[in-house]
C-alpha cells in the first residue's frame, strides 16, 4: 500500500510538470510542431537513464523507484499523446513533421537513456 501513495505522489508530480513544460514550449514556438511532448519525452529518458543506472550500482528503495520510475516519469513521458499527435499530423498531411517528429522522439530519447546511465557510471 505504501508503494501506491509513492507512486501517486509521483505520478501527480510527474503531470504538472508535464503540464507547465507543454504550456511553456507552446508560449516559447507556437503549437504547429508538438515541442512539449518531445521535451518531456526526452527528460523523462535522461532521468529513467539515471534511476536505472542507480539501481544498478547501489541499491534505490522500492519507495524511491515506485516515486520516480513509476510515478513521476510514467506521468511525464507521454508516449501515449506522442503516437496520437503522430497521427494528427501524418492525417493533416504533415509527413515531414510526422516523420521528424518519429526520428527525434526515437533517436533522442534512447540517446538520453544513454547519457544518464553514463552521468551516473562515470561518477563510480
Amino acid at each position: 500500500m505504501n508503494n501506491i501513495l509513492f507512486v501517486a505522489l509521483g505520478g501527480s508530480i510527474g503531470a504538472v510538470f508535464r503540464y507547465l513544460i507543454s504550456i511553456f514550449m507552446v508560449q516559447l514556438f507556437g503549437s504547429a510542431f508538438p515541442f512539449g511532448t518531445l521535451l518531456v519525452n526526452i527528460i523523462g529518458s535522461f532521468l529513467m537513464g539515471v534511476i536505472y543506472a542507480l539501481g544498478q550500482v547501489s541499491e534505490v528503495s522500492p519507495e524511491i523507484k515506485a516515486l520516480v520510475g513509476v510515478g513521476l516519469l510514467g506521468a511525464l513521458t507521454t508516449f501515449s499523446t506522442f503516437s496520437n499527435e503522430t497521427l494528427l499530423l501524418i492525417q493533416g498531411g504533415a509527413w515531414l513533421k510526422a516523420f521528424l517528429n518519429i526520428a527525434l522522439n526515437l533517436c533522442l530519447c534512447i540517446f538520453m537513456v544513454y547519457l544518464g546511465q553514463q552521468l551516473v557510471f562515470s561518477r563510480i
